[in-house]
């Protein structure tokens, strides 16, 4: 399979600068993993913006969503 790297960067809400696996989803899911945590296509912009990354703070974002 070949990597859609155009396709992902311009998805990729990862506000990071200079992140070198930006729009390598494989290399950015391995490398949050090692670290116990998740990239930052998992969050909200504003959540993401926080680059608080961890499983605790993607419960609070998740939960934020869903209250009115």
């Amino acid at each position: 399979m070949d990597c859609r790297h155009p396709e992902n960067l311009a998805r990729c809400n990862c506000t990071c600068e200079p992140c070198p696996r930006k729009g390598i989803c494989c290399e950015c899911i391995a490398y949050h993993r090692s670290k116990e945590q998740l990239p930052a296509c998992c969050f909200s912009p504003e959540a993401e913006k926080t680059w608080d990354r961890s499983i605790v703070k993607f419960i609070e974002d998740s939960q934020r969503k869903v209250r009115p």
